[in-house]
């Protein structure tokens, strides 16, 4: 089924139904000379925010709402609103309106016929400093786990070709990145100067401790590199070990004297002891996410549309 021109615009919605009107309103008014859809997905936020799109889209016929059955993360509320996008061309950005709408425009005037990925950066990005701090290290953390260097420019204000979803269509199981199933379907990206508001209404709730979550989770979810990590601090034990027993045989012979007993033991079993929990903590991530796959655990769960009411999962 081919897809019309114009605008899906998807939005991740989690205990904002304060900012939803005003977002709604200032996309609608960004996009007036073109045909568009706004999808607003709630991720279970358990307040009046699935209130709010319902009365929205009863007010707007270009407002869809999709209600997720549990809290899945960011990206897999992304994805249920991808799946369902009818226009050819997709607009993520976020529900703070930290993401002006009015800059939608920038996204798409660089979404020239040799690109199908746009990210919209600023140079002045109005949150706090170990807000930006984490952002920042977990792009290139991103970039270093993917071998994708425009992860440095990656923002969830972005725009993107909505075709590219047919090359991450099956089962992914829980815990994906939206970035990472782009680099699926394509090479071709590309990044605009827009810029970046202070939050609207309440504090974020994206915290540190979810940033470094998210971090594990594409380290195991799209990468090998750490148990290439894993198998080199192996080696590096190992041979700190033979150095280690070099060292402990040899004293004797050449100075006469014994090495200290306890205190090597005790050290050398806390060096040797700490290495095996972190490796067996890396293989377990990896045989965690297999566990998941191997239930069939899916990404997202929609139980509810402003359309009508349903119960579908997706994987």
């Amino acid at each position: 089924m081919g897809l019309s021109q114009g605008l899906s615009v998807v939005v991740p919605v989690y205990r904002s139904e304060r900012t939803l009107r005003t977002l709604v309103d200032r996309v609608s008014a960004s996009l007036a000379k073109q045909d568009f859809e706004i999808i607003l997905v709630d991720d279970a936020s358990g307040d009046g925010t699935w209130r709010e799109i319902t009365t929205l889209a009863k007010a707007n016929t270009r407002v869809k709402g999709l209600r997720l059955g549990r809290n899945s993360g960011q990206h897999s509320a992304l994805l249920a609103g991808v799946r369902v996008a009818r226009f050819a061309t997709v607009v993520t950005l976020d529900d703070d309106l930290q993401n002006p709408p009015e800059e939608i425009s920038k996204l798409l005037a660089a979404l020239s016929v040799d690109v199908d990925v746009v990210y919209g950066v600023s140079t002045s990005i109005k949150q706090n400093f170990y807000r930006r701090l984490g952002s920042k290290v977990a792009r290139k953390f991103f970039a270093s786990m993917l071998g994708f260097g425009s992860a440095i420019s990656m923002s969830s204000f972005r725009v993107f070709r909505t075709e590219l979803r047919s090359g991450f269509d099956s089962s992914l199981g829980p815990n994906i990145s939206l970035d990472a199933l782009l680099t699926w379907s394509t090479s071709r990206f590309a990044v605009a100067e827009v810029a970046h508001d202070e939050r609207a209404e309440g504090t974020s709730h994206y915290t540190f401790r979810k940033l470094v979550r998210f971090m594990m989770d594409m380290a195991t979810g799209y990468s090998t590199l750490p148990l290439r990590m894993a198998t080199a601090i192996g080696f590096t034990t190992i041979v700190f070990g033979l150095l280690l027993f070099v060292f402990v045989a040899g004293r004797p012979l050449i100075y006469g004297d014994a090495v200290p007993g306890f205190p090597m033991l005790a050290s050398s079993i806390t060096i040797f002891s700490g290495v095996q929990i972190l490796l067996l903590g890396v293989l377990g991530e990896y045989i965690g996410r297999m566990h998941f796959r191997v239930m069939n655990k899916p990404t997202y769960m929609i139980a509810e549309t402003t359309t009508q009411s349903t119960t579908e999962t997706s994987d």
